[in-house]
């Protein structure tokens, strides 16, 4: 079921109550470090100010688990924010109260007002009610684009789009029809190139992905798990021997229509973990007693490349080994360049993905970015988010 979009929304006049995802990095003076996240949300900001609305603007910042810290303050997110809309953002100290009441009361249409950061409330994370009130009482209209907090039935999530007219923002509509269309009615050959260090982290996404896509490549750390479930032998690679029964579970339920799942065949192993640490290049049976993998070789690049050319959907989520260190990076940068280059409808997602895609400057030739984290992982394994599905009910309608 599709969300209700802010764009068919009447805001000109209203107050609108607005849930961002701007928990980003603060340097030691709490200015903006990388505002990408802030940039993010700018379309549906500049959307509402154009159609007539005033703002009131919330976000969490950081975990300060219901108290004030002073150092996850917004006030250097206001700051930041008001230089990229080119008009002032009031900033206050509170979240809900007598000051934010008449402050948001005051605000003129084209007026944007940020209130402090959510977690200082202790009833946020609670999803308490009357915390849910208090906000409701802010504004005329609700609107969510934190996508990145969908995942969570937090008070300014869930609780306030009960009680407000309430619609997703044109990004938390964006990852959520994209997303929603992997799962639904994907292009085919599906194809998920799967990496990162833990397969705990990503254990229920190959469980449902074994049912949804057609071929699974799998390199990153996690991939050593699967490995010696094979019964290969990983010398001190990362390896989660806990899961090796369910892994192996997972290993032989393929095929009968369940995705094919592509391992390294060669991989860059060193001795020790160490930018500089001596390395060679081994089969995936040959890693040697003591040394560790830390990216794929070009055999397996020359395989994942050929599942990637020709498949019709592509989702990415990790980096194929340690790709922050140059002498490891150049699976990661392979498996990044194919998929850039493919024809493919092209979705990636994950912190270390987006960083690495960053550092190739492949941004600009993916279909969509994912900036949800966790609650896009949930999405793909099949999960129902709270703040999404909130948005497709018929409650919220105010």
């Amino acid at each position: 079921m599709p969300v209700r979009s802010v764009g068919d929304m009447e805001v000109a006049g209203k107050r609108v109550l607005l849930r961002v995802d701007f928990n980003v990095p603060l340097d030691d003076e709490g200015k903006v470090k990388d505002d990408t996240r802030i940039r993010a949300a700018l379309p549906t900001i500049r959307l509402l100010l154009e159609r007539g609305a005033s703002l009131v603007v919330m976000s969490h910042l950081g975990r300060p688990k219901g108290k004030v810290v002073e150092s996850l303050r917004m006030d250097g997110v206001a700051e930041r924010l008001g230089e990229l809309l080119g008009v002032p953002v009031r900033k206050i100290d509170q979240v809900v109260g007598e000051e934010a009441e008449n402050a948001a009361a005051s605000l003129h249409p084209g007026e944007v007002l940020m209130l402090e950061n959510l977690r200082f409330e202790p009833g946020e994370e609670e999803n308490d009610p009357e915390l849910a009130t208090a906000l409701a009482r802010l504004g005329d209209i609700y609107v969510d684009d934190a996508f990145g907090a969908a995942h969570r039935a937090h008070a300014s999530v869930v609780g306030v789009a009960r009680l407000l007219p309430s619609a997703a923002g044109l990004l938390m509509e964006k990852e959520v029809t994209v997303l929603q269309g992997l799962l639904s009615d994907p292009a085919r050959p599906f194809v998920a190139v799967l990496g990162g260090s833990k397969v705990s982290d990503k254990l229920k996404l190959l469980g449902n992905f074994q049912e949804l896509v057609d071929n699974m490549l799998i390199g990153g750390g996690m991939c050593f798990t699967l490995l010696k479930a094979q019964g290969k032998e990983v010398g001190a690679s990362l390896c989660e021997d806990d899961l090796l029964d369910e892994v192996k579970g997972l290993l032989d339920r393929e095929g009968a229509g369940r995705a094919s799942v592509a391992l390294p065949s060669d991989l860059v192993v060193a001795e020790r973990f160490s930018a500089d640490a001596p390395s060679k290049m081994v089969g995936a049976d040959a890693i040697p007693a003591g040394w560790m993998g830390l990216d794929i070789g070009p055999e397996t690049v020359r395989e994942f490349e050929r599942h990637i050319a020709g498949a019709a959907t592509i989702f990415w989520n990790g980096p194929m080994g340690v790709f922050e260190w140059d002498r490891f990076q150049d699976g990661t940068r392979a498996v990044a360049e194919a998929i850039a280059s493919s024809s493919a409808v092209k979705v990636a997602g994950g912190g270390d993905t987006i960083a690495a895609i960053e550092k190739y400057g492949l941004r600009e030739r993916f279909t969509h970015i994912s900036t949800g984290g966790g609650a896009s992982m949930e999405m793909l394994e099949g999960k129902t988010l709270p703040g999404v599905a909130v948005l497709e009910s018929e409650q919220g309608q105010g």
